[in-house]
């Protein structure tokens, strides 16, 4: 036989002939035994809910999304009463932070069309902070986080207020994920 007819016969072969059965419906699979390098641990102390709720926490410089179960969804105000309140107990234990408290005081949120609004309020001047970045990428991570949310625009005094990018350039335009998105990582 021709070799040139070999190397197709051949391919054909290999590619039709892989070994991997395929099943008539869908099959449940089980996950392998963890923990897994990077997870984070469920906290067990927390209930759980119906709802899903994402927060955007810190570690290691990285803005970590988060979802908690509640029993509801939360308004726009409670979930970023949420956030402020930084990570539980088991949150922090695998490492996680916010940059939040001493960096950004924000003073509460509405949403208008897709936007939230957040009023943030002047920073102490005892607060310490530096990583403002972190700060409202958390904020904005969250917030758009929401099917009823894409864009976030802070508020001082009821007039747009000037927000780092995660490249540290200021803007009074809204932001948006992708704004942040070179500090943000699935975890």
């Amino acid at each position: 036989m021709n070799r040139r007819r070999l190397v197709p016969l051949a391919l054909a072969v290999l590619l039709t002939g892989c070994g991997i059965p395929t099943d008539d419906s869908p099959r449940t699979v089980q996950p392998p035994r963890g923990p897994f390098r990077g997870s984070v641990p469920a906290d067990t102390t927390a209930p759980a809910g119906r709802a899903a709720e994402t927060l955007c926490l810190v570690h290691d410089n990285r803005i970590i999304p988060v979802v908690r179960r509640v029993d509801r969804s939360p308004t726009i105000e409670e979930q970023l009463r949420h956030l402020l309140s930084g990570p539980t107990g088991a949150e922090r234990d695998s490492g996680l932070t916010s940059a939040l408290p001493g960096a950004v005081n924000a003073a509460g949120a509405t949403v208008t069309g897709t936007r939230a609004l957040v009023e943030v309020d002047e920073p102490a001047d005892d607060g310490g902070r530096s990583d403002e970045v972190l700060a409202f990428g958390q904020i904005v991570c969250t917030l758009t986080s929401r099917d009823d949310v894409t864009t976030v625009a802070f508020l001082r005094d009821r007039k747009a207020l000037g927000v780092p990018r995660a490249d540290g350039s200021l803007s009074t335009e809204p932001r948006t994920r992708a704004d942040y998105a070179p500090l943000i990582s699935e975890r």
